[in-house]
């Protein structure tokens, strides 16, 4: 536009001097032409927005175009750069006065340059230029309009995907430390938690017979001492998130449960009566066990047995480990006190569990054949009655809720139950006073439909 106004004043320009050569108007034709260029030059450095300095030199700018018109007509047509110079400066109503203006001087300058009488396209064609002068330069403003609505709106867009993406990724962090913070929980119950409970036992009884058995006194030393040593190692494990010390020695599950039954064997009988533990194992895993699955079986039986040792006041316990193919199941069986059946909710939440959630069930699971597993005691299932799932408030499922013991037990079962449920697994549990207690994990080796 800026090359189609300077093209028009230079032809007017051309034109007048060529027409009108040596009249005594051609300096001020000239100087009123290089004033109205150099007025136009500067245009551009005021902006387009409507400034008093820009609105200053619009009205410069028509003015001496309009005594341009009038001292030479010639120069009319260089009104249709400024209808769209007066359109980007002016509101819509003064921008269509001022091109009004202007086309009334055109027709003006038309109709005496005609020197063959009255030509009616003199008259039209001006309006009907300056017509469609606006009529594009309005359509192509409503386009920039849209555009920039558009341009906006993607913004938005953009805007709102990226907060949405922070939203999520501090969700996400959140979810993450909540579910971390659950499983060190967990770990250091199963783990850490028990020895030091374990040791307290020991030391306690070694206090009692210290001046009457001192044999036995050094006895519970020494055995706190090893509970000691394992401790360390599955803290070091524990801070290099490793698998339990057991596993880690070799041998896969099988062999840790062996060896946990052993050793809960010879620590046992400390102040709470001697616990003989057999472990059986039923079959072979027809590839080897997930990591998760056998470390999530493990500290199960450590906090099962953990709780028979000191709650349950059991004589024996059992330890069966059952692979039937596409699941593994793992039964812990006492002949302890047992518990009343109840309204005891074993995900430790208030929520019920969710349709993901591992299953709970009650009474005799003939999928595990709890208490005919080989190795169980015979009192554990028989006669049992209705099996119960252990509350939030259960020291776990062997022996007596935590609210009878002098310290709140935060886990147990409902760390177990997270446990299973983590890898789409279920838990039952069977008790009732003077029969003992039974409690089955299975897991699922495959993706359940």
């Amino acid at each position: 536009m800026h090359a189609a106004f300077f093209l028009l004043l230079g032809a007017s320009l051309a034109r007048f001097l060529i027409r009108h050569p040596g009249e005594p108007r051609t300096p001020w034709i000239i100087a009123l032409s290089a004033a109205l260029a150099v007025l136009y030059v500067l245009g551009p450095a005021l902006g387009s927005r409507p400034t008093p300095r820009r609105l200053a030199w619009l009205g410069g700018v028509v003015a001496t175009w309009m005594v341009l018109v009038v001292l030479a007509p010639s120069f009319a047509w260089c009104a249709v750069p400024l209808f769209y110079t007066g359109l980007r400066t002016l509101r819509p109503r003064a921008a269509l006065v001022l091109v009004g203006v202007l086309t009334a001087f055109v027709v003006t300058a038309q109709v005496e340059l005609s020197s063959d009488g009255f030509d009616p396209n003199l008259v039209l064609a001006p309006p009907a230029v300056a017509a469609i002068a606006t009529a594009v330069f309005v359509q192509m403003q409503r386009q920039a309009d849209r555009q920039d609505q558009l341009a906006a709106q993607q913004r938005e867009l953009i805007d709102d995907l990226l907060r949405t993406r922070r939203e999520l990724a501090a969700t996400e962090r959140r979810e993450g430390t909540l579910a971390e913070r659950q499983r060190l929980s967990m770990e250091i119950h199963d783990t850490l938690a028990q020895g030091l409970s374990s040791q307290q036992m020991l030391l306690q009884a070694a206090d009692r017979v210290w001046a009457a058995d001192p044999d036995a006194a050094r006895r519970h030393v020494r055995t706190a001492e090893s509970i000691a040593e394992r401790n360390l190692a599955e803290a070091r494990r524990f801070v290099h998130d490793l698998a339990p010390a057991d596993l880690a020695e070799g041998g896969g599950l099988d062999e840790a449960l062996r060896t946990l039954a052993a050793r809960e064997s010879a620590e046992s009988g400390s102040g709470a009566g001697p616990v003989e533990v057999r472990c059986h194992i039923d079959g072979a895993p027809n590839a080897p066990l997930p990591d998760r699955v056998g470390s999530a079986l493990l500290r199960i039986a450590q906090g099962a047995l953990a709780n028979v040792r000191e709650h349950a006041g059991a004589t024996t316990a059992a330890l069966t480990l059952t692979y039937l193919g596409d699941q593994v199941v793992l039964d812990i069986a006492d002949d302890g006190r047992g518990f009343s059946p109840g309204a005891l909710d074993v995900r430790g939440d208030s929520g019920g569990g969710s349709a993901q959630g591992p299953a709970v069930r009650v009474g005799p699971s003939p999928e595990t054949g709890l208490a005919s597993g080989a190795g169980a005691d015979p009192r554990a299932g028989a006669g049992r009655g209705a099996g119960v799932p252990a509350a939030p408030g259960a020291s776990a499922d062997h022996g007596t809720p935590s609210s009878r013991l002098p310290g709140v037990r935060g886990h147990g079962l409902p760390a177990m139950y997270a446990r299973v449920r983590q890898l789409g697994g279920s838990l039952t549990v069977e008790s009732a006073p003077g029969e003992g207690t039974v409690l089955s994990a299975s897991i699922p080796l495959e993706p359940r439909p």
